[in-house]
C-alpha cells in the first residue's frame, strides 16, 4: 500500500442528499420503509422529510475507503453508528483518519457531517493486497 501512515487524513468526499439517492438507496437495499420513499408520510411519523437508511450509508462509506485505496481493496469490516438523518437537500462531507496501518491493511475512523450535524461514525478495516501479490 505504498506510503499510507497511522494519522493520514484521507480527503473529504462531498455527497449531494438527493431525494433519488434516498429513494434509490432504499430501493436497492430492499427497505420499502414509508420513511424512505413518502414525505407525507414521514412527516405523519414525525420527520420533516424522507431521510436516508442505514445500509444507503453504509454504501456510501464504503465507497469512501474503497475510491481512496483504490479498485484493489477489500472491506474487511464496516462498523457504523448513525446520528443526525440524512434529508434531501443536505450535503454530507464524508472524512477518514488511518487509526491503524500493519502489513496491507489499514484501520480508518470515518465521520459524516451533513448541515445539521453528525450523520455517520464509525471504522472501516480495508486491506489492499500488495502489487504483483495473488
Amino acid at each position: 500500500m505504498g506510503s499510507v501512515r497511522t494519522g493520514d487524513r484521507l480527503p473529504p468526499l462531498e455527497i449531494e442528499i438527493t431525494r433519488t439517492l434516498i429513494v434509490a438507496g432504499a430501493i436497492a437495499s430492499r427497505d420499502y420503509q414509508d420513511v424512505h420513499h413518502d414525505a407525507e408520510l414521514a412527516r405523519r411519523n414525525g420527520s420533516p422529510d424522507i431521510f436516508m437508511n442505514i445500509l444507503t450509508t453504509n454504501g456510501l462509506v464504503g465507497r469512501y475507503i474503497t475510491d481512496h485505496f483504490g479498485p484493489t481493496a477489500v472491506l474487511r469490516k464496516v462498523a457504523i453508528r448513525l446520528g443526525t438523518p440524512n434529508y434531501p437537500g443536505d450535503t454530507m462531507v464524508l472524512t477518514g483518519t488511518v487509526e491503524e496501518f500493519d502489513g496491507d491493511t489499514a484501520t480508518v475512523r470515518v465521520v459524516g457531517d451533513n448541515g445539521i450535524g453528525r450523520h455517520v461514525t464509525g471504522t472501516v478495516t480495508v486491506t489492499v493486497p500488495m502489487q504483483g501479490a495473488r
